[in-house]
């Protein structure tokens, strides 16, 4: 799984070139969009890009990966490759594509002259088997870079624990690798799902905060 969140109201960087949505039905219905090496990019009221490539939806769902900016390519692919495990999967002169295998999700660098990071920067997480984390950690050290959160143990009541560990590549960018296994078991669909937020939301006190406030709660 690939992830990179952001959000609303924050300076944009140069970081974040686009989450990539691979759907022949979502190109076909957009009227708009700038074309691009054969895909559609449009952009949300906010401003966040979406590249829209005229593909199938594959079997893992329509999001493909997302696309970045990196200051050196090399540099890129030596911590991708070596320290996190990914695999080149395609390449073109200033262009790489990385990910664990064709079927998943993956990241695409575009080398530019700096990376900004600005203030909208976000995350990234993979989820890969627990007993692989310690060792990309230990690696990650011996060859000089920089760990964000070292090898831990999340605990969750009455649930599985996930293990983390956060890195930071060449150009600043967090990594999250988060234990599989107990990710999968947080990740099972709970039937009282609904139910139980609902409550919580009810007695979380807030409705009297917005009411006090003279805001409509949905609006907020």
């Amino acid at each position: 799984a690939v992830v990179s969140t952001q959000s609303t109201g924050y300076e944009l960087g140069n970081d974040f070139k686009a989450l990539n949505i691979a759907s022949r039905e979502v190109f076909e219905a957009l009227s708009t969009g700038e074309i691009e090496d054969g895909s559609k990019i449009v952009s949300s009221p906010d401003g966040y890009p979406f590249r829209v490539e005229n593909k199938d939806v594959s079997s893992a769902g329509p999001v493909s990966g997302i696309t970045l900016t990196s200051s050196n390519l090399q540099a890129t692919v030596k911590f991708w490759t070596e320290i996190l495990g990914l695999t080149v999967l395609h390449r073109i002169e200033g262009h790489v594509t990385l990910g664990f295998d064709e079927s998943q999700a993956c990241v695409r660098f575009i080398e530019e002259k700096e990376v900004n990071h600005a203030k909208a920067y976000g995350r990234i997480a993979f989820s890969v088997p627990t007993d692989e984390l310690a060792a990309a950690e230990r690696l990650a050290k011996e060859q000089g870079y920089e760990i964000l959160t070292p090898f831990v143990t999340l605990k969750t009541e009455g649930k599985a624990d996930v293990c983390v560990v956060i890195f930071s590549d060449p150009d600043g960018y967090e990594i999250c690798f988060v234990g599989d296994e107990g990710f999968r078991e947080l990740s099972v669909f709970d039937p009282e799902g609904d139910n139980l937020l609902d409550k919580a939301i009810k007695e979380d006190g807030s409705d009297d905060w917005f009411k006090k406030k003279g805001i409509s709660k949905s609006s907020a």
